[in-house]
């Protein structure tokens, strides 16, 4: 594997460094070439590449920047960053990029079980967001069964699961849930549907037992496969054999770093810390040592054939901006996440950040009765040593979300 990506690297380097503006600058300040000794050497060299600095570079040359290492002609695949944070940011393409990333999606897929034939639906939207697009491409080519679901509604989609007899669905977590509550607002039976596997990604929570549980209870004991990937770097990572959550990075196309957040040093396997990816197969928009973020646990370790994993237990945990200091307590989303799921009676949640006031306070709204309501409150206040107000809502009253929740939402003072 060493070896191997070392090979990898040293094209990518020698793709980039004649023609990449943005990179030529970077590693010509580092001193690497093609000629890099090592991965080590890489990385130990090789400064970050961040969000921000891939930002500024598109405004300063919009639309797309300067790091693409062809000609603009030779792309032929526009995508762009989901917005969460900031502004949509595009990503360009050329066809063997491409390819490289249905590469990696069908390992995916392998891993998943999907095999020639199977019967796939994909409740997505196809826009600009690179999403599922490689997940749908990867499948076709493998000879699946693909059913698009953009443009419709739940309902919609629901039907098209049961009248093509789905048997593995894509999907975010958030999704796979809401499609559970629309079918028992429409009083359609998921119990005994086709569907054998959901696939999901796009958010945390597809490695989260109490969502896995809540997921798979909604879909008749469907098993829950989780997936990661990000419009910046492609598909990287998928379920870990054998294991309930946690995901196993694809090192042929990847070099993997886990750092604490705030600097550069690494941690050890067991410790938390933010996920920097070096993509070995993207020439045309390549991200080195691209700090993704989000925070995972990293454990290394050997297949059962002796080559070399390099997994994250617990799969991804949040992300390192979303953290929030409330009296001293430092709360990520996933982890309030994890107690609200154990309250099935719940159908959605929204959180407020009221940092109006020299002390920051959180509020949470559920969708329940005042007594889940209350029980809620108790179990946040057992799990943080914090008390956070929860007021129950009427059914339908807070928003529903496709693709990435977004349930934290910052009050303006």
């Amino acid at each position: 594997m060493g070896q191997s990506q070392l090979n990898n690297l040293r094209r990518l380097l020698g793709v980039v460094l004649e023609s990449n503006p943005f990179q030529q600058a970077k590693l010509g300040d580092a001193g690497l070439d093609e000629s890099v000794e090592s991965v080590e050497a890489f990385l130990f060299r090789c400064p970050f590449t961040t969000k921000d600095e891939l930002a500024r570079d598109r405004l300063e040359n919009p639309p797309y920047g300067t790091n693409l290492s062809y000609p603009l002609s030779r792309y032929n695949r526009f995508h762009q960053t989901s917005g969460t944070k900031g502004e949509p940011m595009a990503w360009l393409d050329v066809a063997e990029d491409w390819d490289w990333m249905l590469g990696n999606w069908n390992q995916v897929l392998e891993a998943a079980g999907v095999t020639p034939g199977a019967r796939c639906y994909f409740a997505f939207s196809f826009g600009p967001f690179l999403g599922f697009w490689t997940a749908f491409e990867a499948a076709a080519k493998r000879g699946c069964h693909c059913i698009p679901g953009g443009g419709l509604g739940s309902e919609q989609r629901l039907q098209a699961i049961l009248d093509h007899d789905v048997e593995y669905l894509f999907c975010t977590p958030t999704y796979a849930l809401r499609l559970v509550e629309a079918a028992g607002e429409r009083g359609i039976d998921l119990s005994s549907s086709s569907v054998r596997k959901i696939i999901v990604a796009g958010e945390p929570g597809g490695s989260l037992n109490g969502m896995r549980e809540n997921i798979r209870a909604g879909w008749g004991g469907a098993q829950v496969f989780d997936h990661y990937g990000m419009t910046e770097v492609g598909p990287v990572a998928y379920e870990t054999p054998g294991g309930e959550g946690g995901l196993r990075i694809i090192l042929e196309s990847y070099l993997a770093e886990v750092v604490h957040p705030a600097g550069d040093e690494p941690v050890a396997d067991g410790e938390e810390g933010e996920l920097i990816l070096t993509t070995l197969g993207r020439a045309g928009c390549p991200a080195l040592r691209y700090r993704t973020g989000d925070l995972v646990r990293p454990l290394r370790g050997e297949d059962h054939d002796g080559n070399p994993t390099f997994d994250l237990v617990g799969g991804i945990l949040g992300r390192v901006d979303d953290m929030v200091v409330v009296r001293g307590v430092n709360l990520y989303p996933s982890s309030v996440d994890v107690v609200v799921r154990r309250f099935p009676e719940v159908s959605e949640y929204q959180v407020s950040i009221d940092e109006s006031s020299a002390m920051t306070e959180l509020s949470m709204q559920v969708e329940a009765t005042a007594e889940v309501a209350i029980a809620v409150e108790k179990e946040l206040t057992e799990a943080f040593s914090l008390r956070i107000p929860v007021q129950a809502v009427e059914n339908g009253v807070l928003p529903r979300f496709e693709m990435k929740a977004r349930r934290w939402n910052r009050v303006s003072a």
